[in-house]
């Protein structure tokens, strides 16, 4: 029956004919479908299924049932077997996927390197207390380009980013300075990142000093001292630029930028968080300390 709701609701976009080969269904049991008058569980069934379309459209395609069942269960009553069930009838797939690890950390150089403070403790009790930085790699047609990403441990939130051409210090420090102007952290805020040598350059230290940041570094050749960053950038990877053909890098940029600021800060939904977003989860606090 899901697969009629959906042939019910795209008949203008794609002939009948053509979605009953590719859904396996007959066009006179479609047609019988429309003309019988629905029973309540069958508009039941409608209804949880026109919502689950809905839902993994509005989403681009990104969430699967576990997630489509936490954005429906504010509207719709609906188990999560129920929307894997309905989901799998209309051949609806999560589009993310695994993300290969790739190095981007060059740690052979001369540049004295901080202690690991953060210990894998990736909780915060407060924003601008615990931030993370890491560098990945977008591929275009004209070649590779580089993001630089900050995200604060309180909330998961992205609060500084950057793209260059160069895997250099200044693809970093931009991110940082990004973070350092959109959030105004007080003295003692702890960074953590690797320790490869756009991190450990002296320049970059000297930033974080100037601005009262104390410096951590992952162990060497242990990316998991900086699980959520590596996180991000597999979501990042999965759920969005592997499905996407970027020729430059302004395309690089744009769409990062779509996928940061527009998705991921305010809308993806964290089950860390409690299933909201973490724009959602800041103003949470704010609102809590405000009252």
């Amino acid at each position: 029956m899901s697969r009629y709701v959906f042939m019910k609701n795209h008949r203008h976009e794609y002939p009948v004919t053509i979605m009953t080969k590719v859904l396996e269904v007959s066009p006179s049991g479609f047609y019988g479908w429309l003309r019988r008058a629905p029973s309540e569980r069958d508009r039941r069934r409608e209804e949880i299924s026109e919502a689950v379309i809905k839902s993994f459209e509005a989403n681009h395609g990104i969430y699967g049932s576990r997630k489509i069942a936490q954005v429906l269960n504010r509207t719709v009553s609906a188990c999560r077997n129920t929307i894997a069930r309905i989901m799998r009838a209309l051949g609806l797939r999560s589009k993310a996927q695994r993300r290969r690890f790739v190095v981007t950390t060059d740690s052979s150089h001369s540049s004295p390197v901080a202690p690991n403070q953060l210990a894998r403790v990736f909780q915060a009790s407060a924003p601008n207390e615990k931030w993370v930085a890491d560098i990945t790699y977008l591929q275009t047609a004209r070649g590779w380009v580089y993001l630089a990403a900050v995200m604060d441990l309180f909330s998961r939130r992205i609060v500084g980013w950057s793209v260059s051409r160069q895997l250099d210090t200044a693809l970093v420090e931009a991110a940082l300075h990004n973070a350092i102007t959109s959030r105004c952290p007080q003295d003692g805020l702890l960074h953590h990142s690797d320790r490869g040598c756009q991190y450990a350059s002296g320049h970059y230290r000297d930033l974080l000093t100037k601005h009262g940041i104390d410096c951590s570094m992952s162990r060497r050749g242990n990316c998991w001292d900086n699980a959520p960053m590596e996180r991000f950038f597999g979501a990042l990877k999965g759920e969005w630029m592997n499905h996407k053909q970027l020729a430059t890098m302004e395309d690089a940029h744009a769409s990062a930028f779509r996928y940061i600021e527009i998705f991921y800060n305010r809308r993806r939904l964290h089950q860390s968080l409690g299933y909201v977003s973490p724009v959602a989860f800041e103003a949470a606090r704010e609102n809590a300390v405000a009252a």
